[in-house]
């Protein structure tokens, strides 16, 4: 049978269950990665489950999103995280060293390996043949324990790339297309697989842009064949052994398909305040700009710097922009900086800023109020970039740079130059300095981890009862990110070890007094249910958007759709995730109802129909799951920590 890249990947790692879309399976992980974002927790979970050693082939441990030291909750959890990884037998990636994506594919990713991350963009790996996706963090720290990862067997989603790009346009406006066509949930529960003659055209660096920005389709995974592209690229990291060739079988099927003509691409930008409100930059061309942001994971190549260096050599940015280069690796910095490039930048009047995250996660250069910023950053979800009212559209480097030169939006097309060429570098840097490899085990078991005063305990949380009576707190519409539900930035991230403090913050954005008032309930003993519209929960991994929540007595989300990887992580902490039978029935609950739920436990045992009651309504209404019976008892127990504690018990 003629499979495709993304069913060998699958069929190699398969554990349990049946290649059929719909249906649950479990794969084993080769590889894990964290940031520090996210990783605290993962620590602490594998300090809970009393882990000696890793058990998969390779772990790391990446410190990119919190990197601002304004006082000691920063460096004190890099120190934890530091630490933990010499107790745990993990690499260990330091601070500056870059964003955790373009490093790991620079120094691990492999052809024919699975990845699992504690952060959706992990998926950009795909770009190397990898089978590479993005997880809540305790569902790593259990592959980091040699547990498989359960995830539902996605269709796979044949896109055909033919003809080459034309001058001005790059491989940011190829992911921009295909969130024009398809919308930040047209990859749910799909892995996208690309292929086709137009593929020789674009480097890794190229299919890792593309890569990267699956997460905002809400792809489980976007894969590429293990090419020649792969093979130069690994030959450049000093890796060539690590090349292995995968591709797609003559006569392959795919269960959906697209076609992209890339000769036919114009620049295109999104919108504020989504990833899928994209337009061509004409549409929007003229409007003033306070800053210009090349960089981040989604466009951290040496090219998509250098385009920008050559397009402002020996000119000066607008003095109305603020023009901020993100670097994404210290090898790619170095790199820059041996080319003479980043002297153009620095020269033209950039601000050059540490390799990390920085600005994309709201850690740093945060925009004006009320005044535009173009990125080159994979998300524009509302407040993400540190400004509440931010203005932030996504783009290319091309478009970024010739928007910084004009002051305004602009099609770099109308810049009327010639297109710079770019040169790459003929040996590039590979540097494995910043880079701690794990202890031996004998050391290992004599490292202590370093708690600062901000670390504190798991939360345990109740098992589920047979019924349930919830007050609906809040009321939300569609495509509600992480980002709007546990929000990220310097204000906020330092408390990502301390689950009570950063409860405080849930859905700050969308409504401030959520929090006071699901503490004066909790305080009371009621518990309390959100009702969401399609496609809740998009975008960050973030388990923190589940857990502080809980934290705060949340036991249900009704919804009319959810994000893949947020509706897992609800069921890993023990919150019930359903959707509306009829969509319509959205509207017939309202923001202080109460919710009745009868002899709910015997029903998610035997698998009966759910109803919910609103009480005072005389108004019963169904609702959906589509729970594996894994997970149903997940739920009943109140979370995968009480559930793997009976499991071992047992």
């Amino acid at each position: 049978m003629s499979m495709t890249v993304a069913q060998k990947l699958i069929k190699a790692h398969l554990l349990e269950g049946e290649m059929v879309p719909g249906k649950e399976i479990s794969l084993k992980i080769d590889q894990t990665l964290c940031q520090d974002a996210t990783g605290t927790m993962v620590m602490l979970e594998l300090e809970a489950m009393g882990l000696k050693r890793a058990k998969t082939e390779c772990s790391v441990q990446y410190v990119d999103h919190n990197l601002i030291q304004e006082d000691y909750k920063n460096p004190d959890d890099h120190l934890f995280l530091q630490s933990a990884a010499q107790r745990f037998g993990l690499w260990f990636s330091r601070p500056g060293n870059g964003v955790s994506h373009p490093v790991h594919m620079e120094h691990f990713g492999k052809p024919g390996k699975t990845l699992l991350g504690s952060d959706s963009h992990t998926c950009a790996a795909g770009c190397l043949g990898m089978l590479a996706m993005g997880s809540g963090g305790l569902e790593v720290a259990l592959a980091i324990a040699g547990q498989p990862f359960h995830v539902t067997m996605p269709q796979i989603f044949g896109v055909k790339l033919t003809g080459k790009l034309p001058a001005w346009v790059s491989a940011k406006d190829i992911i921009l297309e295909m969130l024009r066509r398809h919308s930040v949930k047209g990859g749910v529960n799909k892995i996208i697989e690309y292929y086709g003659p137009g593929l020789k055209h674009l480097t890794t660096w190229d299919r890792h842009v593309i890569a990267n920005m699956g997460a905002e389709l809400g792809a489980t995974a976007s894969v590429f064949p293990s090419d020649e592209q792969a093979r130069c690229f690994l030959k450049e990291q000093g890796r060539a052994k690590d090349w292995m060739p995968l591709v797609a079988d003559r006569g392959a099927d795919y269960d959906l398909h697209d076609e992209i003509d890339l000769s036919k691409l114009v620049p295109l930008i999104a919108k504020p305040s989504s990833p899928g409100k994209v337009v061509p930059v004409r549409d929007v061309a003229g409007e003033e700009i306070y800053q210009a942001y090349v960089g981040s994971s989604a466009n951290p190549g040496f090219r998509d710097f250098a385009i920008s260096a050559l397009m402002v050599r020996g000119q000066q940015i607008h003095p109305a922009v603020s023009y901020d280069i993100n670097p994404s690796s210290r090898n790619q910095l170095e790199d820059l900086a041996r080319s003479g490039l980043l002297a153009d930048l620095i020269h033209a009047g950039a601000r050059i800023h540490q390799a990390g995250c920085n600005g994309c996660i709201g850690m740093g250069q945060a925009p004006a109020t009320g005044r535009n910023s173009l990125r080159t950053v994979p998300r524009n979800f509302p407040g993400r970039s540190g400004t509440k009212e931010d203005s932030v559209f996504l783009c290319s480097p091309e478009t970024a740079t010739a928007s910084a030169l004009k002051g305004v939006i602009t099609d770099p097309r109308d810049l009327k130059k010639r297109y710079p060429r770019v040169s790459l570098p003929r040996k590039p840097m590979v540097n494995h300095a910043e880079l701690q490899p794990p202890l031996s085990p004998a050391k290992s078991a004599q490292v202590r981890l370093i708690k600062g005063p901000n670390i504190a305990s798991i939360p345990p949380s109740q098992a589920l009862t047979q019924e349930l009576r919830l007050s609906v707190l809040l009321k939300v519409g569609d495509n509600v990110s992480t980002d709007e539900i546990m929000p990220a930035g310097a204000r906020v991230l330092p408390y990502r070890s301390n689950i009570p403090k950063i409860s405080e913050f849930v859905f700050d954005v969308v409504d401030e007094t959520y929090s006071s008032r699901a503490r004066a309930l909790k305080a009371k003993g009621g518990c309390h249910a959100i009702i969401g519209g399609e496609n809740y929960g998009q975008g960050s991994s973030r388990e923190h958007a589940a857990l502080a929540p809980r934290y705060l007595g949340l036991q249900m989300v009704i919804a009319k759709s959810f994000a893949r990887i947020h509706w897992q992580n609800l069921v890993n902490f023990g919150i019930l995730p359903v959707t509306f039978v009829n969509p319509d029935d959205y509207k017939r609950i309202a923001q202080d109802d109460v919710l009745m739920l009868w002899d709910l436990i015997d029903a998610l045992k035997q698998g009966k129909k759910l109803t919910v009651e609103v009480e005072n309504k005389n108004l019963t209404i169904p609702v959906a799951h589509r729970l594996s019976p894994r997970q149903r008892a997940v739920l009943i127990e109140g979370g995968l920590i009480n559930w793997l504690k009976q499991h071992k018990n047992n």
